[in-house]
């Protein structure tokens, strides 16, 4: 990135950051973070989350240093996201999040980009690329529980990978279910697929090719039974170890690919669960996305397997993300220059 004098820190909206990182772009980029990750070339410490005495959220603080790579410059920051599901009856976002970015080569703070927007591409993207390297060429059909910001962006990348024509959608909340289709607009301009808005998980998931769970459940949000042989699951929310959405019978028998699997022993409650209650073995989780995306282990062994991606979330995303939407910004003189000197 190019050094300039003084502090001075470009600021990025949610809507420049769409445009400045399109989603099969960001699907890429999580790609190339990952298997950057497995080669032992980032730095991403495990985050500290302090959790509000009441129990009403979480403040979360998530550092990272990537390399450069194709499509990306090295970048170096710090993500602050918080998680408060109170919010929703406040009329507020469940998550907000700002990231700052520093010059890895000068340690001088270059970029503060708004971080909701960035942690759902970046969600997004990593289940899209999952889906891009697990699921079954052929998947058509998709199913998200869960419609808040999340579930769109799960939603979008999944579309960028295969020819989803059709989306069931299920939340708890009416008004989310009711309103994905219009969000989701945000992202797909074009072709969207038909979105069937479902009053049960049940409903959503039986047929389905791939699944998105998105939510803060702390039980699981379907049933075993109800899959289809050779489902493809993206697992992002149960990302503290009271959380889960994932029965034990299916993490039982699914081939399970992880983000990070220090992260996900520490952090993944559809994991840390089953293993407590003997579903499974400690030593089955050890497979990490970045082998996959560098071509080291397959993401799928047969049609009929079921296989399961389940992401606690990494600040390497993050980073990769912001040092290109800077790159993008500088070069094409978006966002607002701010002079902190």
């Amino acid at each position: 990135m190019k050094r300039r004098k003084g502090l001075i820190v470009r600021a990025l909206t949610a809507d420049e950051i769409r445009r400045l990182v399109p989603i099969r772009d960001a699907v890429e980029q999580m790609k190339q973070v990952f298997a950057a990750y497995s080669r032992g070339e980032t730095i991403s410490p495990l985050r500290t989350p302090v959790n509000m005495p009441d129990g009403s959220g979480v403040v979360l603080f998530m550092p990272a240093y990537v390399p450069a790579g194709p499509g990306a410059p090295a970048a170096t920051g710090l993500k602050v996201v918080s998680v408060f599901a109170g919010n929703r009856e406040r009329g507020l976002p469940t998550i907000n999040a700002i990231v700052v970015v520093v010059d890895p080569e000068t340690g001088v703070p270059i970029g503060l980009l708004e971080g909701a927007a960035v942690t759902a591409l970046r969600t997004g993207a990593v289940s899209g690329a999952a889906t891009d390297l697990m699921a079954r060429p052929n998947a058509t059909t998709l199913a998200v529980i869960g419609a808040g910001a999340q579930g769109i962006t799960q939603a979008a990348a999944v579309c960028s990978v295969r020819d989803i024509t059709e989306i069931r959608v299920y939340d708890l909340f009416a008004a989310s279910r009711e309103s994905f289709a219009e969000r989701l607009t945000v992202w797909i301009p074009e072709s969207m697929p038909r979105v069937v808005v479902v009053d049960n998980a049940r409903d959503a998931v039986s047929g389905a090719d791939v699944i998105c769970t998105a939510t803060t459940a702390t039980s699981p949000v379907f049933e075993d039974e109800w899959l289809s042989p050779g489902t493809h699951i993206n697992g992002i929310g149960a990302y503290t170890p009271e959380m889960q959405e994932i029965p034990d019978a299916t993490v039982a028998r699914a081939r399970v690919v992880v983000d990070a699997v220090e992260a996900a022993l520490h952090e993944a409650g559809d994991l840390i669960q089953s293993i407590d209650r003997g579903a499974i073995q400690r030593e089955a989780i050890h497979i990490e996305f970045g082998q996959v995306a560098a071509g080291e282990i397959a993401g799928r062994e047969s049609d009929d397997q079921i296989t399961f991606f389940k992401s606690v979330g990494n600040a390497i995303q993050d980073m990769i993300v912001c040092g290109a939407a800077l790159e993008a910004a500088a070069a094409q003189g978006i966002g607002q220059t701010i002079d902190l000197t």
